[in-house]
């Protein structure tokens, strides 16, 4: 399994880490591989605009006919 070295932290954030990882029970390491973990689990805006993008195109539905859907359904209440 990969391994990953973090060096320079910061003090303080050392400790904010650990302090956090004391409050859900677990080892500094098992904290932060859950975190990583989740935080690889999310797309990125960059990641997410490309899959946007790389989706078909959808046919576009003229205004007039949103308009007159949204009068037809106000009439009928």
């Amino acid at each position: 399994m990969p391994n990953v070295l973090i060096r320079d932290l910061d003090p303080q954030v050392h400790a904010v880490l650990t302090t956090r990882a004391e409050a859900h029970g677990q080892s500094l390491q098992q904290y932060l591989t859950a975190e990583l973990t989740e935080m690889a689990s999310k797309p990125t805006l960059a990641e997410l605009f490309a899959e946007i993008e790389a989706r078909p195109a959808r046919p576009r539905i003229p205004i007039d006919v949103i308009l007159n859907a949204i009068h037809e359904g106000r009439e009928g209440r």
